[in-house]
């Protein structure tokens, strides 16, 4: 049967990144990167991969420097936990929001995902990094989850348009991300116009999401 999805105009071809809206995703690993305004700030990023494309899909390699090393089988993305990134704050009403305390919570509601609320629990870490190196090796179990992908359109130097991917909210009566098996689904359906936020004076030429893995010792690689 034919099918345009995951397909780009351009070549043809399926593209071997991800792109907003509802999909069936795997965690490979769950990695913090801080970002280039703040390095005292840490985005979660989940390192995410698709099922198998098939034979004829051509994906990321999964070590940048080897290339003649094996391929991701599954398109694959960075989707940080939400929009912004964690950070030590004072809020206007006088709250303060600690990074690390937000991490853990963010990591909280990944492992009740994954039923691993126990195992994440257990961890005894002196430092965030250590904890969430522990934790990924715990909620990222090779499973197959439902997701809700939005995200922010940003242009390049070349004048394309690429998406910062994110998940939305967590929230007692939706969710983004949910087991296969749950009964009473919370998922968020996509919405284009709620979920992404669009860039203002889009190019006419354009390639949404489109980027290499790069790999270094903070959330630069993708890891099977």
């Amino acid at each position: 049967m034919l099918s345009t999805s995951g397909m780009s105009a351009g070549s043809g071809k399926v593209k071997p990144v991800i792109d907003s809206g509802n999909q069936l995703l795997k965690i490979n690993s769950i990695t913090l990167n801080s970002p280039p305004y703040d390095q005292t700030a840490y985005d979660m990023v989940l390192n995410v991969e698709s099922g198998p494309m098939g034979a004829d899909f051509e994906g990321f390699l999964v070590d940048v420097n080897n290339p003649s090393g094996p391929r991701y089988n599954g398109q694959v993305g960075r989707v940080k936990f939400q929009r912004y990134a964690f950070n030590n704050a004072t809020l206007p009403s006088g709250r303060e929001v600690k990074r690390d305390e937000g991490l853990l919570k963010a990591l909280i509601n990944l492992a009740e995902v994954v039923g691993k609320r126990s195992e994440v629990d257990a961890i005894q870490a002196n430092t965030i990094e250590d904890f969430v190196n522990k934790a990924s090796t715990i909620i990222c179990d090779g499973k197959f989850y439902n997701f809700c992908i939005g995200g922010r359109e940003w242009e390049n130097k070349e004048g394309y348009t690429n998406l910062d991917m994110f998940l939305p909210r967590f929230t007692a009566q939706a969710v983004p991300m949910e087991s296969q098996e749950v009964e009473n689904s919370k998922l968020i359906t996509f919405n284009a116009s709620e979920h992404v936020i669009a860039l203002k004076n889009k190019p006419q030429a354009q390639a949404v999401n489109t980027f290499e893995p790069v790999s270094g010792p903070v959330g630069g690689d993708f890891d099977l």
